[in-house]
């Protein structure tokens, strides 16, 4: 049995792992466990350890470990500074000492041999695990049930294979799951990394060379990059991972016979190379294909790897695969999903003397295309329509929503020559009943300019985040009137018009909420960092200033889509349309 304490690492995956842990490899030994969190606070133990220290679980949970329980053999009370499994906690390291006490339940102390390693808790938190039993003066305490060599190898086994499970499926990009797994291994397991990757047409990248130098990871980019193909008969043991067979031992004499492909120079020259003396390579397999391979390799320990660590390596290499196939697969439908939304945008039409950029980028955590979008055409009047609209959704359908709406909007407006908000409230009327749209904010305005070339806008908000106009010295304010209900609503109300003239050389800054809002910050500090950032790009280009703009005032935390239509009017002597 095994006690948790909730809302720890009782809750979900976390808890389940400790009573895993816990329950099925300790329960069957005569020896005491308990979990403590970063903090050192008691967080699941198993009934022997109730038993043992006379103290029930309600009792242990959520006590500091080190206060409530380590005493020295007089029964006080050990300073922190001079407690070993303390130094161990601290430091992240296994320790076991053959001799310890504990204070039971009753006011006397245990006398008990112990073993603390580190435990992962949580995706960023690392706690420990001690394990103890009653201290055999007569012996050895490692003669005695639990504190085996064997037992320490299993717990650090597991853990490190849960640490991998959690970095690897965490990240959704491929060269983070490849940094984060050679920092699992490297330097716990070998001296040096090396993945190779199957790419599409089944090319063979060597993605990652690196070893640890001063306590740090570095990169052999010298030994990285396109790989011959593999050959599809070869015994050796990097060909044979690459076509999916079995895990297998090499050493440089492995490649010192007569090359019988490309890859076997390859490997000679990375065993040179490295001056790695045992390498164990293994298969990375995906859930339909291999991936690549995983090569550990010994240059500095003595140590030579044994056919006892390969399962390790293949549990390492098989979690690396599933993790690197849903990375794969997500960059996959992220480019497809990209390269729909950008079809699905209109190129900009070229309007004399007036400058547009556009800019689309998708939610930086989402797989899925958008309801974001912009727009501008010519009216039959020659006055040029610019719009900027948001979808509810991020998901396919918003995107298909998306056109449905852009091009309800189209016919309207070259059909009806009246005011944006005229247009608009037709749009609105007729989206429930000739397309799925079920909510959308929408900016549609009318830009033109009169015989002395003055452009003029005139435009109508349906719920979306005001214009913002720049000023060629640096002025900027937003552009409020105009603002009504968002599409959807099903309510009745008159919209409204507002019109302002464009100074010349002026930007025009069209916008989604993607831009502003995000979880960290109110959307006033949003609006404020777009108007700053906005106003000292004044005096860029064009091109710049859209580039700048987007760069400095998306938010880091972004979760939503950003599209984004600026328009510069000339100056006082450039074209009219």
């Amino acid at each position: 049995m095994v006690a948790q304490r909730g809302g720890r690492a009782g809750d979900g995956e976390q808890g389940a792992a400790l009573q895993l842990w816990l329950g099925s490899w300790l329960a069957g030994l005569k020896a005491g466990a308990y979990a403590v969190d970063a903090g050192g606070a008691i967080v699941a133990l198993n009934s022997e350890a109730e038993a043992l220290l006379a103290r029930s679980a309600e009792d242990l949970l959520g006590r500091d470990a080190h206060d409530f329980l380590h005493r020295d053999g007089n029964g006080m009370t050990i300073p922190r500074s001079e407690c070993s499994m303390m130094e161990a906690f601290i430091a992240r390291r296994t320790r076991q000492e053959d001799l310890g006490y504990f204070e039971r339940g009753d006011g006397t102390l245990l006398a008990m041999s112990w073993l603390a390693t580190p435990l992962r808790i949580s995706a960023d938190e690392v706690g420990a695990l001690v394990v103890f039993h009653e201290h055999d003066s007569a012996g050895s305490s490692l003669q005695g049930p639990a504190l085996s060599v064997e037992l320490l190898s299993e717990l650090e086994r597991l853990a490190l294979l849960a640490e991998t499970t959690t970095q690897l499926t965490s990240t959704l990009d491929v060269d983070e799951a490849l940094d984060r797994l050679v920092r699992l291994v490297v330097p716990l397991l070998a001296d040096w990394a090396v993945v190779d990757l199957i790419r599409d047409n089944d090319e063979v990248w060597r993605t990652v060379v690196a070893h640890e130098e001063g306590g740090r990871l570095v990169r052999r980019k010298d030994l990285e990059g396109a790989m011959p193909p593999v050959p599809q008969a070869s015994p050796q043991p990097l060909s044979r991972a690459l076509r999916g067979a079995g895990s297998t031992l090499a050493t440089p004499e492995t490649y010192q016979g007569p090359p019988d492909s490309g890859i076997a120079v390859e490997q000679r020259r990375l065993f040179d190379s490295t001056h790695m003396h045992s390498a164990v390579i293994a298969p990375i397999r995906g859930l339909r294909e291999v991936l690549g391979a995983l090569t550990l390799g010994r240059s500095d320990r003595p140590e030579s790897f044994t056919g006892a660590d390969i399962p390790l390596l293949e549990d390492i290499a098989r979690r690396a695969g599933l993790a690197l196939d849903n990375a794969r697969l997500y960059q996959r439908q992220r480019k497809v999903a990209e390269t729909m939304q950008r079809h699905l945008l209109p190129q900009m039409p070229r309007v004399p003397g007036l400058e547009m950029a556009t800019r689309y980028l998708p939610a930086p955590h989402a797989s899925q295309v958008g309801g974001d979008w912009y727009d501008a055409f010519y009216l039959p009047d020659q006055a040029l329509a610019v719009v900027i609209g948001d979808v509810v959704g991020h998901d396919l359908d918003a995107a298909a929503d998306m056109a449905q709406l852009r091009n309800i909007l189209r016919a309207y407006a070259w059909s009806h020559q009246e005011p944006p908000s005229v247009v608009v409230s037709h749009v609105d009327e007729a989206v429930p009943h000739i397309s799925e749209v079920e909510m959308a904010t929408m900016i549609f305005g009318r830009l033109e300019t009169d015989a002395m070339g003055q452009w003029t806008l005139r435009w109508t908000n349906a719920g979306h985040p005001p214009p913002l106009l720049v000023t060629h010295d640096g002025q900027s304010r937003y552009l409020t009137d105009g603002h009504g209900l968002l599409l959807g609503t099903h309510i009745s109300m008159p919209r409204e018009d507002a019109t302002v003239v464009l100074p010349p050389l002026s930007t025009l800054v069209l916008y989604t909420d993607g831009l502003i809002e995000s979880p960290g910050r109110s959307l006033d500090e949003g609006l404020e960092r777009l108007r700053r950032n906005a106003a000292s790009l004044a005096h860029r280009p064009l091109e710049g200033f859209t580039d700048l703009l987007m760069e400095r005032a998306r938010p880091e935390d972004n979760d939503d889509d950003v599209a984004l239509l600026v328009v510069r009017v000339p100056s006082e002597d450039g074209p009219p349309i």
